[in-house]
């Protein structure tokens, strides 16, 4: 059963980082666009729930951490563009609280191994850096959820915008656990070098190009 559900989230891994790359690089409310989008989405919900699992039976929470943050990341972006604008309901409040819950467990961990002298938590060797970094961005996200809440929903280029830095932090985790959590995947000329932190960067710089260009251009003005 262990070794299916390993199978299984390599496999979703590897779907995601291709789809979403190719959800970056199509233009952006085209078909091609749309339907990796949609491989993207289920294919990510697929990695994370199999990460988390695969991590708590292992005990690791970072990668817990990562597994949900994941999902909650691709569901709430997912549901910024399909919910009718200025519409909010359950969805957006089950996210909000799921989004709290991650940014206190994983401010917690990373507490407790900033406190352990070995750097060990739960048998898990980790640095506080990540758990604090995802813990923010949960955070960040139950902020932005309560913000639409209060509100009454998103508006404008507001609904892109949340579904565009959702979706792409959701590859950034994804890209950033092959790349640089596991090298020892990769021949080893190339383990310890700037050539595998490249597809991380490359996520994170495509990101911006495209906030900035909501940002200022007007063909998302009414989107």
């Amino acid at each position: 059963m262990l070794y299916t559900f390993v199978i299984i989230h390599i496999i979703a891994g590897t779907i995601a980082l291709l789809s979403g790359g190719g959800a970056l690089i199509f233009r952006k409310g085209g078909a091609y666009h749309g339907k990796t989008g949609n491989v993207f989405y289920i294919s990510m919900l697929i990695m994370g729930v199999t990460a988390a699992g695969l991590a708590v039976y292992v005990s690791k929470p970072l990668s817990v951490v990562g597994g949900v943050l994941s999902c909650y990341l691709v569901v709430t972006s997912r549901a910024s563009v399909r919910r009718k604008k200025g519409k909010t309901g359950v969805t957006e409040i089950a996210a909000m609280l799921t989004a709290l819950i991650i940014s206190v467990f994983a401010y917690y961990t990373g507490l407790e191994v900033l406190r352990s002298e070995t750097g060990i938590y739960e048998g898990a060797s980790s640095t506080p850096g990540p758990y604090f970094f995802f813990g923010s961005i949960a955070l960040l996200g139950a902020l932005l959820d309560a913000k639409i809440i209060w509100s009454g929903g998103v508006f404008g280029k507001q609904r892109i915008v949340r579904h565009l830095w959702r979706m792409c932090f959701a590859l950034f985790i994804a890209a950033a656990s092959l790349f640089l959590g596991q090298p020892q995947v990769f021949p080893k000329v190339i383990q310890g070098t700037f050539i595998l932190a490249l597809p991380v960067f490359l996520v994170i710089g495509t990101m911006l190009f495209w906030l900035i260009r909501v940002h200022f251009t007007k063909r998302f003005k009414s989107s």
